[in-house]
């Protein structure tokens, strides 16, 4: 299987300015396309509907090497191969779209983006204390990058920073391993008061409640407030466009230093909540994991559903129950674990696990399941969890 590997890096002043290059060209082309391509159809509906709809990716990226000799000398002072990514990921966005799986592609505003770029798999080598890229030489990280063995190379490498550090992430194939398992069936429910719920008994409490998390967000709210109000002194009047208040600053926001400073402020906040949750899910689920039962069963949630519910919406964002699934899959597949998920509307908590009875008057405020034909009181969560891990696929 393969697995993603994520290293930071200790860059010199001069990489970290190569590296904001490179990630600023990578967004560059990756617009580049988007923009091409929406000029190619505007061109294909003012003909009546003649010539092609779309530009391919190859002829984006021969333009982008007549750019580099020409009006635009600076992209060639990173590698070609982080143009010529970008321009992969922008048609991979556009073809996901045309299918489709998601929505249509946003060009990447300068300030609202993270700073990402590729790296060259076939010049990228392990070094002591670091490893060797192309156009951006030694690089040293603060732990050695995997073995592989020899003649396989790291796949997908890339560099990305998340406000304060660098990072390199590759991918690598590790062997399958055969663990001995148990034959328990583990079911798992996940919700709002708790983050798991399991039906050996276990229970995962929610991390959003904890000391530290709350501490974080009063913090969080008291800077947020401190930023609005620079804003608000900033503003000296309103101007209509279209029907909108649009607000006339006194100075751009980009020149104001005090107010780029309170937004860095704010965002290494947000990384540090971010961290905190991650950080839990990954202990969580490596600790479910590791108790080695044959399968795990979880249900299919539908959180775009949930979302739309104005009360829970913040709640279950914080939640993240889809990370926390799909950490769960991909360290079932490692372990060599059945990985099970059940429909999305099977009665998980409706049914009775003693005797099988659905009760189809269950109200969400209900947390105590009680049985009016077998008598069984039991808490509704675990109830769940327990019919979870009965489930057997038609």
């Amino acid at each position: 299987m393969w697995i993603a590997k994520k290293v930071r890096l200790k860059p010199t002043p001069e990489q970290e300015i190569l590296f904001r290059k490179s990630a600023g060209i990578s967004r560059w082309a990756y617009n580049y396309f988007l923009a091409e391509n929406d000029r190619v159809y505007q061109e294909y509906l003012e003909n009546g509907e003649t010539g092609k709809k779309f530009i391919f990716a190859s002829e984006v990226r021969k333009q982008i090497t007549v750019l580099k000799k020409t009006e635009c000398k600076w992209l060639a002072e990173v590698g070609c191969n982080v143009t010529k990514q970008a321009v992969k990921d922008a048609l991979e966005a556009l073809s996901k779209f045309f299918k489709g799986v998601s929505g249509r592609p946003r060009y990447k505003a300068k300030h609202k983006t993270k700073l990402s770029f590729y790296v060259n798999y076939e010049t990228l080598s392990r070094k002591n204390g670091g490893f060797h890229g192309e156009k951006i030489g030694f690089v040293r990280t603060s732990e050695p990058l995997p073995k592989l063995p020899k003649g396989t190379k790291y796949a997908d490498p890339h560099i990305s920073f998340d406000g304060k550090y660098w990072y390199l992430s590759v991918q690598y194939e590790i062997p399958e391993q055969q663990e001995k398992l148990t034959n328990e069936s583990l079911g798992i429910d996940l919700g709002i008061k708790h983050l798991a719920v399991c039906s050996n008994g276990k229970t995962y409490e929610n991390i959003n409640y904890s000391h530290e998390v709350k501490r974080l967000k009063k913090v969080l709210k008291r800077q947020q407030r401190k930023l609005s109000r620079m804003m608000e002194a900033n503003i000296s009047g309103y101007k209509t466009v279209n029907g909108k208040r649009i607000p006339i600053f006194i100075r751009p926001l980009q020149d104001c230093q005090n107010f780029q400073k309170q937004k860095s402020i704010i965002k290494l906040l947000y990384r540090r909540l971010t961290n905190i949750r991650n950080n839990y899910l990954h202990q969580t689920t490596t600790e479910i994991v590791k108790t080695k039962p044959s399968r795990i069963v979880m249900e299919t949630l539908n959180v775009k559903g949930m979302m739309k519910n104005k009360h829970l919406a913040k709640a279950v964002q914080e939640q993240k129950f889809y990370e926390f699934k799909r950490q769960i899959a991909y360290k079932c597949l490692k372990y060599g674990i059945s990985f099970v998920e059940v429909p999305r509307f099977y009665p998980s908590s409706k049914t009775c696990s003693c005797c099988g009875k659905i009760k189809h008057d269950l109200k969400l405020s209900e947390r105590v399941y009680k049985c009016e034909t077998c008598g069984l009181v039991i808490d509704r969560d675990f109830n769940a969890s327990l019919n979870l891990a009965n489930y057997q696929s038609v």
